[in-house]
């Protein structure tokens, strides 16, 4: 399907420009409209009418889609979120799908049928892209699909490295990746890649275990691993989920944290406002990717340019859990 972007690049033009002169919303050069005139005619290219109507029948209200709220990244995600749309004159609807496909096509329908503005989705669901289309306006975090739809995402990679770099420069020498993986493909896989890269080029031994998901019992499965690798001194887990229980199965085993065991985590997201992060940790800029997600969300809804791929720098909080320099 010939979507606007490649009559954008049919014309030599941005997609902004091809939104004004299909919805006839803006000046535009006389010169410039007969080329994506001419474009939109070789390529054959057939306007959206939902995605036309969008400017006329705006709601200016903007759905998210979260697997869980019971999630502290979901939820601290959704507050932020709701926070900036407000800002910039929208209101939020929170779809808690539970991972439901069900849940998810009724909000795409929605979008289609001008009930909301756009959506932005968190969604491991199988099989959603065939209806995902990219004239929607549709911001996806942490997961790219078929369609040509933007996504934010944090560097995942680059914390995974960061994580096995702040283990090695504290001592640790046998280093273990503990997490779960999605049957839908998403950016959180790249932590275990960068981690695997960064513990080969220091020249570590190291173990990974990267269950499927759902993992029935993550504790029972942290415990098993633990006691097949007794050496293990450094581990980077997943995520602060699983970084947490991996800290309480090594006190349960007699090992403490982190004289014995050094653990990173994952997110960098606290339960409640008011709780203290206290173990180390790789910080996803939840706020910021908000602030992305949304910024992009309200330019495509504007037919206005915004980047395809928009990936957020991670750091480092030390916290309790891995030792200091000076220790180390």
């Amino acid at each position: 399907m010939v979507s606007i972007k490649d009559v954008a690049k049919e014309a030599g033009v941005g997609l902004g420009t091809v939104s004004r002169v299909i919805n006839k919303s803006g000046p535009v050069k006389d010169s410039t409209r007969v080329k994506v005139e001419k474009a939109i005619k070789a390529l054959n290219y057939k306007p959206n009418e939902v995605a036309r109507s969008f400017k006329m029948q705006q709601t200016h209200s903007v759905a998210l889609i979260i697997p869980t709220l019971w999630h502290p990244f979901f939820s601290k995600f959704a507050y932020h979120t709701e926070k900036e749309l407000a800002a910039n004159g929208y209101k939020l609807i929170v779809c808690n799908s539970q991972n439901e496909a069900e849940k998810e096509i009724n909000y795409i329908s929605m979008l289609e049928k001008n009930k909301i503005d756009g959506l932005i989705t968190i969604t491991y669901t199988h099989d959603l892209d065939q209806y995902i289309s990219s004239h929607l306006p549709i911001v996806s975090i942490d997961r790219h699909f078929t369609q040509d739809v933007v996504y934010v995402t944090s560097d995942n990679e680059t914390g995974g490295k960061v994580a096995v770099k702040e283990l090695v420069k504290r001592g640790s020498c046998e280093l273990a990746y503990l997490g779960s993986v999605s049957a839908i493909k998403n950016e959180s896989v790249k932590r275990v890649a960068g981690f695997k890269k960064e513990a080969e080029l220091h020249r570590c031994n190291y173990h990974t275990l990267v269950v499927e998901e759902p993992v029935k019992d993550i504790y029972k499965t942290v415990l098993r691993f633990l006691e097949d690798h007794p050496k293990v001194d450094g581990i980077f887990a997943m995520n602060d989920k699983w970084a947490k229980i991996i800290i309480r199965t090594l006190k349960e085993l007699g090992k403490n944290v982190p004289q014995d065991v050094q653990v990173i985590g994952y997110d960098g997201i606290t339960s409640s406002k008011d709780e203290e992060l206290t173990f180390s940790t790789i910080k996803q800029p939840v706020p910021d990717m908000a602030a992305q997600a949304v910024q992009a969300l309200i330019k495509i809804i504007k037919g206005k340019e915004t980047e395809q791929k928009i990936v957020l720098p991670v750091t480092f909080f030390e916290g309790n859990s891995t030792r200091s320099e000076k220790q180390g």
